[in-house]
């Protein structure tokens, strides 16, 4: 009988300690980590804004964790590089959904490589939040799980420069345009938009052309458009062709009385002290995001800012990075407003509620399009060399009633 007893004993005993064990494991398993996964272009052409946009996702990270996690858990990013490859960040995205089994994904940067990257995360039910990539080749195609985390698509990017060249004085009007692009999915559209905006308002076209990535000699283009007499150019530039076509200007003796680019202007520090801090005067651009705004309509835009700037030594967030920023946000508010990862109920909040941002309220139509419009942006100069980005339209976030024009000539 006490033999009998003490085996008695000891089987409850393991039991208990078995069961005490899969709790421990229970708890251990709903405290890990949410993994997100991203690929970015570390490497390659697009290694500028693909660097800014890792950091706003970093600085997103460093916030919420700060703050005890997504749903109680704390994020971890697992990061890979596509090193500006599409074939690598198709590779990428399969490996992170199905090898390191992460729970959410965030987007890459430009239309180019978020078009296949796009269709990994639609084939496997998974949203995709994008900081970048605006091309209608983009939201086209039907996809349910696809979101643009920006004011606009690329058709659309120009529209308040548009609108300002259009509400000049007869007098003060350009009469003629130039329109050099690179052959990119975001860049193009953007052109499209701004030159048949401005052609239906009677702006003479006098100069378009294509270029190849790639492209590393501008003069024969600066010197085409110097021929061509135009007084306002519009270039599709990623970054690298934007300052090119910069110093290329200079270098034959034109300077335009406007000049709009797209994305390159919005690289910050790095734009400018490629071309020139002085040079960068009048240049306009569209942009997503200003470093001013503040209050409930830009919830954490300011916290953002001073992270930002404490881990990153004073500097300026770029534009990508706040997009960054956003994207992640984006997929913050779905996942706890659904109150659990569920990839079907996200998307599904997604294309029902709009979500305040850094860059102000989003929603989206059905195909993961927004329906909002991007800030006008122009670096203005004081003094010689004390120059700075402002936003000149909406006048809810204009950060001066200035506007540079015409663009003063290359020093």
């Amino acid at each position: 009988m006490p033999k009998f007893g003490v085996t008695v004993i000891a089987a409850a005993a393991i039991v208990v300690a078995v069961f005490a064990a899969a709790a421990v494991s229970a708890g251990t398993a709903a405290k890990a980590p949410i993994k997100i996964g991203v690929s970015l272009p570390l490497t390659g052409d697009f290694s500028e804004p693909g660097s800014a946009a890792l950091r706003g996702y970093q600085i997103w990270q460093q916030m919420v964790n700060a703050k005890g996690g997504l749903l109680g858990r704390k994020v971890q990013l697992i990061v890979k590089d596509d090193r500006s490859d599409q074939n690598t960040i198709v590779s990428d995205y399969n490996s992170l959904i199905n090898e390191s089994k992460v729970d959410l994904l965030l987007g890459t940067f430009s239309s180019l490589l978020n078009l296949p990257a796009s269709a990994v995360a639609e084939k496997f039910h998974m949203v995709y939040v994008e900081p970048a990539g605006g091309s209608p080749k983009m939201f086209n195609r039907g996809f349910q799980y696809l979101f643009f985390a920006q004011q606009a698509t690329a058709p659309h990017q120009a529209d308040l420069f548009a609108k300002w060249v259009k509400g000049l004085p007869p007098g003060q009007r350009p009469t003629t345009a130039a329109y050099p692009t690179q052959d990119d999915p975001f860049a193009a559209p953007v052109i499209a938009g701004l030159k048949s905006q401005l052609e239906s308002a009677g702006i003479k076209t006098v100069y378009t052309t294509t270029y190849p990535p790639g492209t590393t000699d501008y003069d024969t283009i600066a010197s085409s458009i110097k021929s061509s007499g135009a007084d306002l150019v519009a270039q599709g530039a990623v970054f690298d062709d934007g300052v090119g076509l910069i110093r290329s200007m200079k270098k034959v003796g034109y300077s335009p009385k406007a000049l709009f680019q797209t994305s390159a202007p919005s690289e910050a520090k790095t734009f400018s002290d490629a071309v020139g801090i002085a040079n960068t005067n009048g240049i306009f651009y569209a942009v997503s995001w200003s470093p001013s705004a503040k209050g409930s309509k830009y919830p954490l835009n300011q916290e953002f800012l001073a992270a930002y700037k404490k881990k990153f030594k004073g500097s300026i967030p770029a534009e990508d990075a706040a997009d960054g920023f956003t994207a992640a946000q984006v997929l913050q508010t779905a996942v706890t407003k659904v109150g659990k990862i569920d990839q079907d109920k996200i998307k599904d909040y997604l294309h029902s509620k709009p979500v305040r941002t850094i860059l102000g309220p989003l929603s989206w139509d059905a195909n993961g399009a927004p329906r909002q419009a991007f800030f006008l942006a122009q670096w203005q100069c004081s003094g010689g060399t004390k120059c700075a980005s402002q936003i000149v339209a909406p006048k809810i976030v204009a950060t001066t009633k200035q506007i540079v024009y015409p663009k003063p000539t290359w020093k």
